[in-house]
């Protein structure tokens, strides 16, 4: 199976997984929304709904990317491989946060203290990934150019 093969059906299994697991999904049931959560109606139920796809689309994508990401960043790049790595998995995070962050929000509803560890544990996690990336970067434009045959 060619490369892009692989990548779109982890991609297509993994998010179609991710939208039925949501937590007003099918196969949710283990974090459905907290009962004082307001449930939305009409447009906003399919604005909600198109969001929860993108969200699975992205958790798909996470999974593909760190699956069959690393190679592609290191064969690339001419950076340390531990900077490789943690920006493999920054990216990845970066990705496949949203699926569980909105499906906590969502189970835990106001109750502060949940919020506050949700909250803590996601916007401090993707910060130090997007800081990971923007050194990768970095690295990568300021490495000397490899000499072309």
């Amino acid at each position: 199976m060619k490369p892009t093969a692989k990548v779109i059906l982890v991609t297509l299994v993994v998010a179609i997984l991710g939208f039925l697991t949501e937590p007003n999904g099918p196969l949710g049931f283990f974090w459905r929304p907290d009962p004082g959560f307001p449930k939305p109606e009409g447009a906003r139920l399919a604005a909600f709904m198109f969001l929860g796809a993108i969200e699975a689309m992205a958790l798909g994508l996470g999974v593909s990317f760190l699956l069959f990401g690393y190679s592609t960043l290191k064969a690339n790049s001419q950076v340390s491989e531990s900077m490789t790595r943690g920006t493999h998995l920054a990216i990845t995070w970066l990705l496949v946060n949203w699926w569980a962050h909105d499906s906590l929000h969502q189970h835990n509803g106001m109750a502060l203290d949940g919020l506050l560890g949700i909250e803590y544990v996601f916007h401090f996690t993707l910060i130090v990934s997007g800081l990971i990336v923007a050194r990768f970067f970095l690295a990568v434009v300021r490495a000397p150019a490899s000499a072309s045959p």
